[in-house]
């Protein structure tokens, strides 16, 4: 009987469904971005994300975080658009 719940938990530990994506919102554009689990994000990484006002992924670079209780600012260098960009993230 432990076996079989190890094999069950080793399986819903390593699903998709566990994998999950973290949320944001750009106010200055008014469309929502995603930052792709696996990305470390961190002031100097180049890290993938979502862009929802476009369909498309895209690579853009940390330049700060500013954390303000439960709510995290992104601050971002979007090369595609060459602009600084900030994303208000869940």
């Amino acid at each position: 009987m432990k076996k079989i719940v190890l094999a069950i938990s080793c399986c819903l530990l390593m699903s998709p469904a566990h994998a999950l994506a973290w949320d944001g919102f750009d106010y200055e554009s008014g469309n929502f971005v995603e930052i792709e689990s696996g990305n470390l994000v961190r002031s100097g990484q180049e890290i993938e994300i979502f862009d929802y006002a476009d369909g498309k992924y895209k690579d853009v670079e940390v330049v700060g975080i500013d954390r303000f209780g439960s709510r995290v600012d992104v601050e971002v260098y979007d090369p595609e658009r060459d602009e600084f960009r900030t994303f208000e993230m869940d």
